[in-house]
Formats: structure tokens, C-alpha cells, sequence
């Protein structure tokens, strides 16, 4: 992580002015602690206003990541796994790099394959066979 932004490996870097990060008081165990201080860490980014990705990048980022996407078109990231603001931010920086990465990730071209002639020729044998068993349970008729 650069302190400057995310770093997204080999799709680039976020700048930092582009994340908007808040603080809340975190919910749940923690007594006294929890209820002074603000751990629970919120941040924001608004892949339409990025200036470091491509039309291409936007357009995959809101399509993979549309059930994401908040009305004013930003992803929100909440952490407050931990006790400390600072491991939650570390945390939520993580998170937003992770899904962010996923989502450019260009998935494999599928290629077409075809049952060998092998194969078929087991499949249609195990048909027999059990067309074979079957036959075997039935009743004989008055004619055998």
C-alpha cells in the first residue's frame, strides 16, 4: 500500500484525493472502548471520476461490480473488524484494492472441446450394460 493511494499492482495507482474515507463509532463487544471511540472506518471512490483508468476500465468496473455501486455511483467499503482505526483502515484499503483488481480481471477465453471417440464408445457401452441389468428384473412372459 502506498501512502499516496491504492496501489493496484499492474493496473496503476488510485490517488488518494480520489478516496473519501470516514470514521464511525463501531458497534458490537468492546465495552467503554467501544463506545468513545471512532474505529469503524467507511471509504469511498467514485470509479466515474477516476482519472487514472480508461473508458474500458469504468465501463467493466460498473458492470462487475453494479450490486456495488451506491446512487451517486461510488463503492463503499466498511471495516470494523478491529479495535483499531488504523488496522480497519488498513483493512478497508485492502478490501477496495481487492475488488477492484477482481473486477479488472479479464476472465479466459473458453475453449470448445468435444468428447473423444473413446469416451463415447465407454458411455454408450455403460448404457447397454444397464439396458442389460434391467432387462434381467423383469418377468419372464408365458412365452419363454
Amino acid at each position: 500500500m502506498s501512502r499516496d493511494g491504492l496501489d493496484l499492482g499492474i493496473h496503476g495507482l488510485i490517488p488518494q484525493a480520489e478516496l473519501i474515507e470516514q470514521t464511525s463509532l463501531s458497534g458490537g463487544p468492546g465495552g467503554q472502548h467501544t463506545n468513545k471511540t471512532h474505529s469503524r472506518v467507511t471509504l469511498s471512490w467514485k470509479p466515474q471520476n477516476s482519472a487514472v483508468l480508461s473508458a474500458s476500465a469504468k465501463a467493466r468496473i460498473n458492470t462487475r461490480l453494479s450490486h456495488r455501486l451506491t446512487q451517486d455511483g461510488s463503492i463503499q467499503v466498511h471495516v470494523d473488524t478491529h479495535r483499531s482505526q488504523h488496522r480497519n483502515r488498513a483493512e478497508a484499503r485492502q478490501r477496495l484494492t481487492a475488488l477492484i483488481v477482481h473486477a479488472l480481471k479479464r476472465d479466459k477465453p473458453r475453449l470448445k472441446t468435444k468428447p473423444s471417440r473413446r469416451s463415447k464408445e465407454r458411455r454408450l457401452e455403460g448404457k447397454r450394460q444397464r439396458a442389460h441389468t434391467k432387462q434381467g428384473r423383469k418377468r419372464p412372459s408365458d412365452f419363454d
